[in-house]
Parts: C-alpha cells; structure tokens; sequence
C-alpha cells in the first residue's frame, strides 16, 4: 500500500483523473462514457471531489456573508450536517444501482458511486467562489447570489443524471423514467429504515423494561 503511494504512476493517475472532472464538466456524454469505459475515472479522484463538496459545505457555514446565512453555531450539529449530503448520496447510489440491475443496466455499484461523485464537481467549484463573493455585495445585488447557488446544484443534478444515462447505457427516456424511479426508492429505503429502527428501539425499550421489572421483584 505504502509502495504504491510512493510510485510517480499513482499520483500521475490520480490527478489525471482528478483533472478529469472538468472535462466532464464540458462535455458530459463523451466524459461519462470514458470515465467507465476508459476507466478515466478512479475512486481517489470521486472520493476526493466528495471531500471538497462537504469542505464548501462547512467553509459556507462560516465565511459566507451574513446577509445571506445566519448561522446558530450553538445549535448545530456538524454530523448531522454532513450527514445531510452522505445519507442521501448513499441512498442514491444503492436505489439507483438496484433498479438499474434489474432492468438491464450496463452500471456496476462503484461505477455509479464514482460518476455521481464526479457529478458534484461543480459544487465546491462555484460555491467556494461564491462564498467569498458573498462578502462583496449588498443585499440588492444578492440575488445574483442566490442564482449562482442554484444553478450550482441543478448543474450538479442534471450532470449526475447525465452521468447514470452514460454508465447503463439507457435512452434519455428510459434514463428520466429510472432517475424518477430511484427517487422513489430513496424514499422507500428512508421508510424501511425507519420501520426498522422503530422496531429497534421498541425492543430494547422492552428488555430494558423487563430487566427494570426483574430487578424490581428481587
């Protein structure tokens, strides 16, 4: 492991592939294609693009202009924070690669994770700019600051639908029909899980008070 992050190949790979992210940024269609069929893409560059989008996310927290975010330190739970962007990118990337396997999609459960990974890129590359440019203007001019931050994340959705289409090679109909149907699922999942941990908690509540009772009658 050690010797193969001192050889020059490895990191020449990965910035490559960490390069890469913007030419997909310019041309989607022909960048997911390569990034699976020409394994241009690797896990350390996706892993690293998903790092840099929950960096923006916490730096927005604190450098972006008050005007436009309040921010209740006191109050805020980091994790959870973060976990606002993981859960549901999880959640994806399980939905959508189960659907797809079952109607024929060409996409392996890595390569689905590693193309939405790649399609946050534009994340952190607007955001951060933003954040400081937030500093700059009044509150007039902020609503060319709010539609930045959108646009921001309708190009990350459209280029992570894009990237499905590329990886299980589906029409755009057929792609638009499996990106709503993997909403569903995530939504699906959410109501399993939380079923789950229902029953969970009902059951140690029930041993912890079954325990409370025995101790109670010796």
């Amino acid at each position: 492991m050690i010797a193969a992050l001192t050889k020059k190949e490895t990191w020449v790979r990965y910035f490559d592939s960490l390069k890469f992210a913007l030419y997909i940024m310019t041309h989607p269609l022909d960048g997911y294609w390569d990034l699976t069929h020409e394994k241009r893409g690797t896990y350390a560059a996706a892993n690293t693009i998903l790092i840099l989008t929950l960096a923006a996310r916490i730096l927005k927290l604190r450098y972006t202009s008050f005007i436009f975010m309040t921010v209740y330190w006191e109050e805020l739970n980091i994790f959870l924070y973060l976990g606002s962007v993981l859960f549901p990118l999880a959640l994806w990337v399980i939905g959508n690669w189960a659907l797809t396997t079952l109607f024929d999609g060409k996409g392996k459960l890595g390569q689905v994770y590693i193309a939405t990974c790649y399609g946050l890129a534009p994340y952190p590359l607007i955001q951060i700019p933003l954040m400081i440019f937030s500093n700059f203007v009044t509150v007039e001019e902020g609503q060319f600051y709010m539609v930045l931050s959108v646009i921001s994340l309708i190009y990350c959705a459209i280029w992570i639908v894009a990237g499905m289409g590329q990886i299980h090679e589906f029409s755009a109909g057929k792609n638009l029909l499996f990106t709503v149907a993997s909403l569903f699922a995530m939504l699906v999942m959410v109501f399993i899980l939380l079923i789950f941990f229902s029953m969970v908690s009902q059951g140690v509540y029930y041993f912890i008070s079954l325990g409370r009772e025995f101790l109670f009658r010796l």
